[in-house]
């Protein structure tokens, strides 16, 4: 199953585009609703909350009374994680359960209010964030929910900020316009990305990179490649191995064909051809089905055995490189990203040879510079630049 992570801060319209998603065939399972379930009346949880806040956050019924706590928590921040730290297990736990119970191919949408706030960005397969302007959400607090502008304020501002939230998404939903406007994108996102990427995953199919005119650099490159990362970190927990942004997407400036490498430094090949590989496909990364490309290398060092894996998302095309920790490709592969890193007159020289690579077989699939000669020069300037620098990977 697919698992998509939904988030936007508060007044943000995410509960209109996880309604719009249920309407389209997702299974929802609402944090908030889960929250009160685990605080319900007789329970673990609502005992430890009135130890932790006394009777007054009770009602004259013994319910959680949520305004008067809301109150002590959101104007301090001490209290407010003493609260976390009670609920949020008993909400992952009861969420794990329905997860559980969900069919194997379904969409599931777990609408997380304070999904980055809490560092659970990586334990889905895609995060979707809605994005609404702050004057537009105070608004809306203030017609739909009651609230006066100062109690807002104070909402708005105990949550991650619209930079925070961009970062760990994967989609970026502005609902700035009309319902009709939000149900368009959201119905377009959920055809052309969340419907095949569930496919794929459950198939084990990789999307290949589409081969594109290296035309401009993207400055979101790194940024993209934290969050696969972290999944892939996640996917490999408890093995605590290192993992890399290799490639060209990996040199500041450098333009390059919009696919994120990443390096996965693994003990060795066999352990990658076991429960590694099997992670790392339920996380959205599966294997390979043979080798497409070879790895750069310099003449004469025969083959430098690896494992790769790709994405299943078909909007991020990824590589996923499996090679044995201080081996020679492992090795290859960073001293080359930090040598065109250090050296801009090698980036300009990288990005001519690209171009006219793509100018003479634009038809060629694949990197297609890994066997020209300037790859084997490049490797010859970067060792020495290695022996001068001390530079070690």
């Amino acid at each position: 199953m697919l698992r998509v992570g939904l988030t936007g801060g508060i007044g943000s319209g995410k509960s209109a585009v996880a309604a719009r998603l249920v309407e389209q065939g997702a299974v929802l399972i609402d944090a908030d609703r889960v929250a009160r379930e685990v605080v319900a009346p007789g329970t673990e949880g609502l005992a430890e909350i009135v130890a932790a806040f006394s009777g007054r956050v009770l009602t004259a019924d013994g319910e959680l009374d949520r305004a008067a706590l809301g109150a002590v928590v959101f104007a301090d921040e001490t209290a407010r994680r003493r609260l976390e730290a009670i609920t949020h297990p008993r909400v992952r736990a009861r969420t794990a359960e329905l997860v559980a119970a969900a069919p194997p191919d379904a969409i599931v949408v777990s609408d997380v209010p304070l999904l980055v706030e809490v560092g659970l960005a990586p334990t889905y397969h895609l995060v979707l964030v809605v994005q609404t302007a702050v004057p537009t959400r105070l608004a809306r607090l203030e017609r739909d929910r009651g609230m006066d502008r100062a109690e807002a304020e104070r909402r708005i501002a105990a949550q991650a900020d619209d930079v925070r939230r961009r970062a760990a998404a994967d989609v970026v939903l502005t609902n700035d316009g009309s319902r009709e406007d939000l149900h368009a994108a959201v119905d377009t996102i959920w055809r052309q990305r969340l419907v095949p990427y569930e496919r794929n995953l459950r198939e084990r199919r990789v999307v290949p990179p589409c081969r594109v005119d290296p035309a401009e650099t993207d400055p979101s490159w790194p940024e993209q490649y934290a969050r696969l990362a972290a999944r892939i970190r996640h996917a490999l927990a408890p093995a605590d191995l290192r993992v890399d942004h290799i490639g060209s997407t990996a040199v500041p400036g450098l333009v390059a064909d919009d696919v994120i490498d990443v390096q996965v430094a693994v003990p060795n090949l066999a352990e990658a051809d076991g429960l590694l590989a099997d992670r790392l496909a339920n996380a959205g990364f599966p294997r390979v089905p043979g080798q497409w490309w070879d790895d750069p290398r310099p003449a004469g060092s025969g083959r430098w055995e690896k494992r790769l894996h790709g994405g299943a998302d078909p909007a991020r095309p990824v590589r996923v490189h499996l090679r044995a920790a201080d081996s020679p490709g492992w090795r290859y592969a960073l001293l080359m990203r930090d040598h065109l890193c250090a050296d801009p007159g090698q980036r300009a020289a990288y990005l001519l040879l690209k171009r006219e690579l793509v100018d003479s077989a634009p038809a060629v699939s694949g990197p297609g510079t890994a066997r020209d000669p300037w790859f084997d020069e490049e490797y010859l300037r970067a060792e020495q630049w290695a022996a001068q620098t001390n530079w070690r990977p």
